[in-house]
């Protein structure tokens, strides 16, 4: 625990570090372009905010093409500001080009956050698939009539009686309900749910009225769960 709490403590050392140190350049450069006071400080906190919200939409796998794109601009920028702070541009007399690009960096930054935060990325669940197609399936056999449902289930056999024994009504056996496989699958999750939820296995009745599937439906269900 000692060993791992030191290597976090290390590589948070050295990125408070790195980031004071790129965060010091960008505000030289924009202070030598000509933005002094709170709009000097301001650069570097842009710079960076739109760094982080472009890694954000790489990291979420959704519209790279938009994440690499804001983020290879935010990284040219902070990596810029660094260069030019090596010596390799005078301080004292920037170039008009630099100005240009320093002053114009508001808009960009404001576009590029504006639609990463805005363009809202289309994902679709396989779990709210499922959960559609148990949807559609349980409103087809609500819709159906429970004669219907009888007309099409097969009746078994009556178990014949025994001459030698006392005889007894031989109880009728409960007919076999087609249960689609996707409204079996979205039943363990719910049964999951409920387990996790109040560590009890879920019953028939409650099993029956979180699907809103009929009685003879809900036990063949149930009885594929045990």
């Amino acid at each position: 625990m000692r060993a791992h709490l030191a290597r976090v403590d290390a590589v948070l050392v050295h990125a408070v570090i790195a980031a004071a140190l790129s965060f010091a350049h960008l505000h030289d450069v924009a202070l030598a372009a000509g933005q002094d006071g709170w709009k000097a400080w301001a650069y570097p906190v842009s710079v960076d905010l739109l760094l982080v919200a472009a890694w954000r939409r790489l990291r979420s796998g959704d519209a790279k093409a938009a994440g690499w794109c804001w983020f290879v601009i935010a990284l040219a920028a902070s990596l810029g500001a660094n260069v030019a702070t090596a010596g390799l541009l005078d301080l004292d007399d920037v170039p008009a080009w630099l100005r240009i690009l320093v002053a114009g960096w508001p808009a960009v930054a404001f576009l590029g956050g504006t639609l990463l935060a805005h363009s809202a990325p289309t994902t679709h669940d396989e779990t709210d698939e499922t959960e559609e197609q148990c949807e559609e399936e349980r409103e087809e056999i609500q819709d159906r009539k429970p004669e219907e449902i009888e007309d099409q289930e097969d009746v078994p056999d009556p178990v014949p009686e025994l001459p030698a024994l006392p005889t007894a009504e031989p109880t009728p056996a409960r007919p076999a309900v087609p249960v689609p496989a996707a409204l079996v699958e979205h039943a363990r999750k719910v049964a999951a749910e409920h387990h996790a939820r109040t560590g009890t296995a879920i019953d028939t009745p409650t099993l029956r009225a979180r699907l809103g599937v009929p009685p003879p439906m809900a036990d063949a269900i149930a009885a594929q769960l045990t």
